[in-house]
């Protein structure tokens, strides 16, 4: 009964695992076939290779720029909301604030709302309010880093404060009658403990940055557009470039499965720490 059993968990995450990976699979089969063969009769195996897409996207010049503003955008984003929840954790966990918990649900309430509602008074404050002379913030890298923001901070809080929360405060109190100021206490105490979760929170919120979508093809035009935004650009009115944008589509993946795979353990790590307080 018990091997029966195994049998059975084998054969169930093996149909997870097909029905999730075949997607991928299928879309590198997508950037290495020819137009031609891809509205004749498809073919889940791989015969041959066309690597002609593949050579296309990486000698486009505008290709390449739109890769470098995602990096640019993803990581300056990851970055900054991880530095500041880390601090907004610190004091929502360590000081005696008045309605904390309310100020932490309706900061992780911006979260819930979906990315469309945001559209216009964004749009808005990047063309008027937020102007400087004749520099909008609209499609800008550095705007696009701070629109972000309102998305992946909450998340950040909302990942960090079990982490942060799990550090025993008898830490920071024997720091502080050893004479230790306050950014000592955590740049030398609660940052080295609390590495796994900022490690996780970086990681999530630079993919979030990096596949977002929505916002980035309504607030940029060019100078921050950045690679996903890059594929409404081969739907046209005389055709769509499906093996083109299947090979974009994979090189969207890339940066993520490296990242994913060098710092897994860390992840799990990361998510759970602080899980349990003793």
């Amino acid at each position: 009964m018990q091997k029966q059993r195994t049998w059975l968990y084998l054969l169930f995450w093996i149909a997870i695992s097909f029905l999730t990976l075949f997607p991928i699979y299928w879309l590198f089969v997508i950037s290495v076939k020819p137009a031609v063969e891809l509205f004749s009769t498809p073919s889940i195996i791989l015969d041959s290779v066309y690597w002609q897409n593949y050579v296309d996207v990486f000698n486009d010049s505008t290709l390449r720029g739109y890769m470098m503003n995602s990096l640019i955008i993803s990581t300056g984003n990851a970055v900054l909301v991880t530095s500041l929840g880390f601090l907004a954790c610190y004091a929502l966990t360590r000081f005696d604030l008045g309605g904390k918990e309310s100020i932490f649900f309706w900061t992780i309430t911006n979260r819930m709302a979906p990315p469309a509602v945001f559209l216009l008074p964004l749009f808005l404050l990047m063309t008027q309010v937020y102007k400087f002379g004749d520099f909008t913030l609209l499609d800008s890298k550095i705007g696009m880093i701070l629109v972000y923001c309102t998305f992946n901070l909450p998340f950040a809080i909302w990942t960090l404060r079990p982490t942060v929360d799990g550090i025993p405060k008898e830490l920071d109190e024997a720091a502080f009658v050893d004479g230790a100021s306050a950014w000592t206490v955590i740049s030398e105490i609660i940052f080295p403990l609390a590495r796994p979760g900022l490690a996780v929170t970086l990681i999530l919120t630079w993919v979030f940055a990096w596949n977002e979508y929505l916002l980035a093809a309504t607030l940029t035009n060019f100078n921050a557009r950045t690679l996903t935004t890059g594929l409404s650009e081969y739907v046209t009115t005389t055709g769509t470039e499906w093996g083109i944008m299947a090979t974009i589509s994979v090189f969207t993946l890339i940066p993520a499965l490296i990242i994913f795979s060098m710092v897994q353990k860390h992840i799990v790590a990361g998510l759970t720490f602080g899980a349990v307080k003793g």
